[in-house]
């Protein structure tokens, strides 16, 4: 599915997400990311729902977003609370969804020039 807002540009859009792999800009990532407006991490640990530790989370907290999307891959899993105590705790809103409506969201938030973080799990 392509997904994108008309005459936006943003090298950190999201241009496309299937199952398993997404694409930002002009580059197609197989493996889970942290995505933000002016930078990419594509070597994020976890790459399933059951991975994800409050560790995996703390680059996303160094980034000091408004809101984290959490895109739990093909299918929308709720983290144990342990795990995004530190978001909140840090002022950070959190929501969790399956990788495809984060991927959309990021883009809508993006586009509102929201400070936004998505850290999307693939699988």
């Amino acid at each position: 599915m392509h997904f994108a807002k008309e005459g936006f540009y943003s090298e950190h859009l999201v241009r496309a997400y299937s199952d398993g792999e997404v694409t930002v800009g002009a580059r197609s990532y197989r493996r889970s990311i942290i995505l933000s407006a002016d930078r990419l991490v594509d070597d994020w640990r976890p790459q399933e729902h059951h991975e994800l530790t409050a560790e995996d989370l703390e680059p996303v907290v160094a980034m000091q977003p408004e809101i984290v999307l959490l895109g739990t891959g093909r299918a929308l899993r709720f983290p144990a609370p342990r795990l995004t105590v530190g978001l909140l705790q840090a002022g950070i809103g959190v929501e969790v969804m399956d990788t495809a409506a984060a991927c959309r969201t990021f883009n809508i938030l993006l586009a509102e020039d929201r400070n936004v973080v998505a850290a999307l799990l693939l699988r």
